[in-house]
């Protein structure tokens, strides 16, 4: 088969080393296999999915904190095993990428988390203000491999495939996905594709010209459906919340029924996807538009990040604090740098410049923030504090809709 080719290992090795991340269960490190060469470990997997004596090791467990006090469980697979799955990744990304459908934005090639939420934009400008958010409980833990199974088997008529596939999700135990392996995003992707399917079909039965009644978007397992709110389409909303239900109990995904809710932006309410809170608001012009804007809980949760990095580094040099939380700010910036984010940027920018000042004082043994001592300038361009906060304006195909 083309997975235990050794072109293919080595690439997927490639790629794992370019994702990096922390070791499995067995505590090999990247730097320890190229120790003793990283040809030796593709040659043992070569030999292993060739003569299928391969058998997947456990996963390491490691618990992330998420907004709330919650915490969300990660499953880290060892590094020979994520080259495995990678192999098998490529193989069979490109056979399912062909049936994926454009409502699906997780994870997939030249598919980013922006695109998804620019589309939510695009469809409430279109007066698709009627909101299905649906929250799937623990989707990734109770994925039912058998189905996952069938769904490749009709795609792949290839049994090593299905055997080495077989053995990579018992591995993680009798149901679910690992979060954390490098082949389960492919996978849910693979398990909701009906989903996105009949999603599609409704929206090609209320077509009417290049206008249509709903829109969806998916990322992974959030998933949002957008309902035009005209009267005309009051059966649509309780139509396609019955529709996707049944498509969800098919697949026995549970939906969690206290975080899932049908939101009325013409009401003036708002609703999270995918880090953004979206509203809809009038411009001065008396139009509607569509308002995206980082949601508070994610400002919070980064500046506690970064209070903590000021905490770590207080007796250390300015150089070192900032060699640290520049790439902190640099990714939650870049994320965010599209919308309406440039009054969230402005105070972060501020709290940041205002901490810096603080940790230049004390070192120095001042008090106050030197505003007139260090100049904005010489902050940013001499030592090299993040500064590139510009947020990017889509200007979309559709019209502001009109206040109706």
């Amino acid at each position: 088969m083309h997975v235990c080719k050794e072109e293919t290992l080595a690439e997927a090795y490639r790629l794992a080393k370019k994702n990096n991340g922390a070791p499995g269960i067995d505590g090999v490190t990247f730097e320890a296999i190229e120790a003793g060469g990283k040809g030796r470990l593709i040659g043992e997997l070569h030999e292993e999915l060739l003569t299928r004596t391969y058998r997947p090791m456990g996963v390491r467990r490691v618990e992330i904190p998420k907004a709330g006090g919650k915490r969300r469980g990660l499953s880290i697979p060892s590094i020979r095993d994520r080259v495995v799955q990678g192999a098998l990744k490529l193989i069979l990304e490109p056979i399912f990428e062909a049936d994926f459908q454009p409502g699906s934005f997780g994870y997939r090639p030249r598919k980013k988390p922006q695109q998804a939420v620019q589309r939510v934009s695009d469809a409430i400008l279109e007066g698709k203000t009627e909101i299905i958010d649906l929250d799937l409980r623990s989707y990734f833990d109770t994925v039912r491999h058998h189905i996952v199974l069938e769904k490749v088997a009709r795609r792949v008529d290839d049994d090593d495939v299905l055997w080495l596939l077989k053995r990579i999700l018992q591995s993680s135990g009798k149901r679910g996905v690992p979060q954390g392996g490098v082949i389960s995003p492919l996978l849910s992707n693979i398990y909701l594709n009906e989903v996105d399917c009949m999603l599609e079909r409704a929206k090609e039965v209320t077509r009417h010209g290049r206008w249509t009644a709903i829109e969806y978007v998916r990322f992974a397992d959030d998933l949002v459906v957008l309902v035009d709110a005209h009267p005309r389409h009051q059966w649509l909303r309780k139509a396609a919340t019955k529709r996707i239900r049944e498509e969800l109990d098919k697949l026995q995904v549970e939906v969690n029924e206290e975080k899932s809710r049908v939101v009325d932006l013409a009401n003036g309410e708002s609703f999270g996807f995918l880090r953004f809170e979206f509203w809809r608001v009038r411009t001065r012009a008396g139009r509607w538009m569509p308002l995206r804007m980082p949601q508070m809980k994610k400002r919070t949760a980064l500046l506690r990040k970064l209070k903590d990095y000021f905490r770590r580094f207080r007796s250390q040099p300015t150089s070192r604090l900032i060699s640290a939380i520049n790439p902190v700010l640099r990714g939650w910036v870049n994320y965010f740098a599209i919308g309406h984010s440039s009054r969230c940027f402005s105070f972060i920018r501020q709290w940041v410049e205002r901490k810096i000042r603080r940790h230049l004082a004390r070192a120095q043994q001042r008090r106050g923030f030197g505003w007139k001592r260090w100049n904005r300038q010489w902050l940013y361009e001499t030592l090299g504090l993040f500064q590139d906060y510009r947020v990017t304006y889509h200007r979309s195909s559709t019209l502001a809709a009109p206040v109706r």
